[in-house]
């Protein structure tokens, strides 16, 4: 079996990271060069989905007072067409004297 440290689409980031730099559909050497890669493209994902994650919570309070300004908003805008309707008892008076 192949280590992946002798091969040439493996490096070494600075900081420790392992860079492979494979490509699964044509420089896969061995099948555990494709589950390492998958493996190593899964570990990008869940970082990914974490950043996601942190970023929404960061914005929640953002978006709890976005809302709340925007029912308040709605409810003025309710209040002030209100006198186009007008009230249920202010309807046309009928007459049934005429009959």
């Amino acid at each position: 079996m192949l280590h992946c440290k002798d091969c040439e689409f493996f490096d070494r980031a600075p900081n420790g990271a392992v860079i492979l730099r494979c490509d699964p559909f044509s420089t896969i050497k061995e099948p555990e060069c494709l589950q390492k890669w998958q493996l190593l493209k899964l570990g990008a994902m869940v970082q990914a989905n974490q950043a996601t994650a942190d970023m929404h919570q960061r914005l929640a309070p953002l978006q709890e007072k976005m809302m709340r300004f925007m029912e308040r908003e709605m409810d003025d805008v309710d209040e002030a067409d209100s006198w186009k309707y007008g009230d249920v008892d202010d309807e046309f008076d009928t007459d049934d004297d005429d009959a």
